[in-house]
């Protein structure tokens, strides 16, 4: 038994000496994305809701983001800005665990694969392992966001057309079957492309800040988590409103306006110019910032823990 120890004891000696790091198991990364969704729904859905209203409403509905909040405070109170919030709530402890669980094992295999005699994972590595994080978390995301923005522009009786999240899902499967479900693929992995932006800029911040500052390494997280985040919404909004308006069309495929992604692209150019594709932006880039900061720092603390 002693002989055992002091050979593990030897290799941990070795592995210091050697600068090779303790690296974490695989399905951590999912785990500690958990805590990451809990903490972005809590603070950044009632942004979301003023955003998904303002890209999806007709011109004349609101005459910005903060008419938009005072209409919706007036109406329907303050829950209306929690409306929908079921769907993101299990949607985005699901996708922040894929999202973040499968960026984990994809910097592990690029690292492997690609660079295997650096000592830590290059740029170029960490905005692959962003992009691969983003096309396979898109097959969970793109049901569920398209569940919790049909919920979102429901305004009042007349328009409520949706009980809940489960009623979305029966009635779409219902009308177009599975198809009908994942009608919005294809637009959420071009809106998900854009994470090589948040994923290569959260690397660039970070380093930043532990070359030039004495923060603490939970502060890190959390300034570089809020700025990678906004530096991904400002390249990916257009395609986000893009994805939102797809989503909220007519699940029957005979009466959709826009079966194909171009045909609301220029839906959305002709009915409201080159701002139509700006709309909203207010209420998601304050967003980005705490939701992300915050959900970052959880799941960076989890991992920290955990390991």
């Amino acid at each position: 038994m002693s002989i055992v120890v002091e050979d593990k004891e030897d290799e941990l000696w070795t592995n210091r000496e050697n600068h090779i790091p303790d690296q974490p198991p695989r399905y951590l990364g999912f785990v500690a994305g958990m805590a990451s969704g809990v903490m972005k729904n809590v603070v950044g859905h009632p942004f979301d809701t003023v955003k998904v209203r303002l890209q999806t409403a007709p011109k004349t509905h609101f005459k910005g983001p903060m008419d938009c909040v005072l209409q919706t405070l007036k109406k329907e109170g303050p829950l209306g800005f929690y409306k929908g919030f079921t769907p993101p709530l299990v949607g985005w402890v699901l996708m922040d665990s894929v999202m973040l669980g499968s960026l984990h094992v994809y910097r592990r295999l690029v690292k492997d694969n690609l660079y295997p005699d650096e000592k830590k994972l290059p740029l170029f590595g960490h905005i692959i392992a962003g992009l691969g994080s983003g096309w396979t978390v898109s097959f969970v995301a793109a049901p569920i966001e398209q569940f919790k923005a049909r919920l979102q522009v429901q305004y009042d009786a007349k328009t409520r057309i949706y009980t809940g999240p489960i009623d979305v899902a029966h009635k779409l499967f219902k009308v177009s079957g599975i198809r009908g479900i994942y009608s919005g693929l294809l637009s959420t992995m071009i809106f998900r492309t854009n994470f090589i932006f948040w994923w290569g800029s959260y690397e660039l911040f970070t380093q930043w800040f532990e070359n030039n500052t004495q923060l603490s390494k939970p502060a890190i997280n959390f300034w570089s988590g809020g700025l990678s985040a906004s530096v991904f919404w400002v390249f990916a909004y257009p395609a986000d409103v893009v994805k939102q308006t797809i989503m909220t069309d007519s699940p029957i495929r005979s009466e959709k306006k826009f079966p194909r992604w171009i045909d609301a692209v220029r839906y959305i150019y002709r009915e409201k110019g080159l701002r139509g594709f700006t709309r909203g932006f207010g209420p998601s880039i304050l967003r980005s910032f705490p939701a992300n900061a915050a959900a970052l720092a959880a799941f960076e603390a989890v991992m920290r823990f955990l390991h």
